[in-house]
């Protein structure tokens, strides 16, 4: 057993370290919400992990990205990533895939079958189409919805995508995913309003929304840890989960 695992152990036994050692995860969005998703499944132990983002680091993504500094500054963020993995732990299988992925993506290739999927994406057309394809394969799926414009912890909540409520993002995924069964879609959302802000817009037209490192920080962290209690339920020690 490694550094990696040892104290883990303590807490879920030896199979359910083995359970996460043997677990292919696949993550998608390596940015404020998935980049602390993606640090907590190394630092669990999961075996195998694939991200894929195809965007690079900014010196605006310094206020709230644990994978962005001014050395990760440029830098494809699937691969910051795949340094952070193996920095961590050198014997992780780490698939770093720089591309943006967008509802013309080929997600056979790019998702496959993973034990985990998590979605820190944020483009509603792009989200809509990756959690399609998770419900018609029956994925089991660990979706980040609005992270940006809120302040308060007190009102993140965990539920299935079809009961999520106040989220003008989650609102916009039902819409597009109600004629599909997504109860194997579990969502990581607020029901604290959107704080309005006036908003700026980046070199591609894209709204730019307020946010602080603390709110995404605990969605990603969230979403590992609900995929981590999917991933040691079939062990066979009581408690758990």
């Amino acid at each position: 057993m490694n550094g990696i695992s040892a104290r883990t152990s303590l807490l879920i036994g030896d199979e359910g370290v083995e359970l996460l050692r043997s677990s292919y995860v696949v993550i998608a969005g390596a940015g404020a919400v998935g980049g602390y998703a993606i640090e907590a499944m190394i630092r669990a132990g999961a075996g195998r992990i694939r991200v894929i983002d195809g965007d690079t680091f900014t010196e605006s993504n310094l206020n709230r990205q644990i994978l962005a500094t001014h050395d990760t500054i440029g830098m494809c963020k699937s691969d910051a990533a795949r340094n952070r993995a193996r920095a961590i732990d050198p014997t992780i299988e780490f698939e770093a895939i720089h591309e943006l992925l967008t509802k013309d993506s080929d997600l056979g290739s790019l998702i496959g079958r993973p034990d985990v999927l998590i979605d820190a994406i944020d483009t509603v057309e792009n989200k809509a189409a990756l959690l399609r394809y998770a419900a018609e394969n029956n994925i089991r799926t660990f979706s980040s919805m609005g992270a940006a414009l809120h302040m308060d912890p007190e009102a993140i909540k965990i539920a299935p995508l079809k009961k999520t409520k106040v989220c003008p993002l989650a609102a916009s995924i039902r819409s597009k995913t109600r004629d599909l069964d997504t109860s194997m879609i579990t969502c990581v959302y607020s029901e604290e309003p959107p704080i309005v802000r006036p908003t700026e817009t980046d070199d591609h037209g894209k709204s730019v929304l307020g946010s602080i490192p603390t709110i995404p920080a605990i969605f990603g962290m969230i979403l590992a840890n609900e995929a981590i209690r999917c991933i040691i339920s079939k062990s066979t020690n009581k408690g758990l989960i």
